[in-house]
């Protein structure tokens, strides 16, 4: 995770200073299983590095015991355009998701955040977990999720994770009881409303969404989003795709101009991260390509150093 957060800053430096081509990410609705597949290429200039993720996010999945997030990765080589590697996209995708939020927090969060609260359970909630421990000295955790017996399971086995991941971890009653001394707070959930109350909040907290990719999702309160600092990912990919930032512009809570800056511009210097100890900052991500292109990467390097993979004909 320490390793893919610094590839995650890198790709993101890329993208906020033109060295990246990232379009925007073409979505296949299926209505009839209320899925959706995305189709999401990136090629990062200054790493060489060119790669294309068909992803699924299936909310149904959740009831089968399958994942709810399906993915798979095709590496490029860039010399030459022929495929290189196929990486099962959807542990790449929990853990690059969850390295954005690790750079956000280690960029925007303050340095004293000893409690931590986890708004979904899934395996996105389990990397942002990872993620956030790894940049900060957290000290307890509180997990929810409305789905029964999730937050319980979930609690159970990131006691058993270890490194830097703290064993005091608590399945919360209410996300109400989650939020209520969290420093930091992730949400990772497939949610069309809010998934906690402003009112609830610390002043100073630190929020990761990173749950919401279509204008019809959200998890954050507009409240909320209307006082906070707002980074994003890619500002062309949230006005899009992010309901969190999408439903309060249609209400004029905030403009375009709310939007302080990419996390790439913070990690370039160009611009601040947190500016008081009281300020409620709100990063917010949609996923952006060229994560997948930049940690699949390093992945593939890794595999060969190692000698694991198949090498096949096609």
């Amino acid at each position: 995770m320490a390793d893919a957060i610094e590839v995650v800053k890198g790709a993101f430096a890329q993208l906020s200073s033109g060295h990246a081509q990232a379009p925007l990410r073409t979505p296949l609705s299926v209505p009839k299983h209320e899925g959706v597949t995305l189709v999401m290429p990136a090629y990062l200039e200054q790493s060489d590095a060119l790669a294309v993720k068909v992803v699924s996010v299936f909310p149904r999945n959740a009831a089968l015991g399958v994942p709810t997030v399906c993915a798979l990765v095709l590496v490029v080589d860039a010399n030459s355009g022929q495929p290189a590697a196929v990486i099962d996209g959807t542990y790449l995708t929990a853990l690059r998701t969850g390295a954005a939020s690790g750079a956000a927090t280690d960029l925007m969060a303050r340095m004293d955040a000893p409690q931590v609260a986890i708004l979904g359970a899934g395996a996105q909630g389990r990397t942002q977990l990872r993620a956030v421990c790894e940049v900060r000295e957290v000290q307890r955790v509180y997990v929810y999720d409305p789905v029964p017996g999730q937050a319980e399971r979930f609690a159970e086995e990131a006691k058993g994770l270890g490194g830097r991941v703290p064993s005091d971890i608590r399945a919360a009653r209410s996300a109400q009881e989650a939020v209520a001394e969290a420093d930091v707070i992730c949400t990772a959930t497939t949610s069309r409303s809010p998934v906690f109350d402003d009112r609830d909040l610390l002043p100073g907290v630190h929020i990761n969404g990173i749950g919401s990719y279509t204008p019809e999702m959200q998890e954050i309160p507009e409240e909320t989003v209307a006082r906070a600092r707002i980074v994003v990912d890619s500002r062309a990919a949230c006005l899009a795709e992010a309901g969190d930032l999408v439903v309060p512009l249609r209400k004029g809570l905030i403009s375009e101009s709310s939007i302080h800056a990419e996390l790439g511009e913070i990690v370039l210097g160009q611009k601040s991260g947190r500016e008081s100890e009281e300020e409620v900052t709100f990063f917010k991500a949609v996923g952006n390509a060229v994560q997948d292109a930049a940690v699949a990467q390093v992945v593939m390097q890794h595999a060969a150093e190692l000698g694991l993979g198949m090498e096949v004909e096609l």
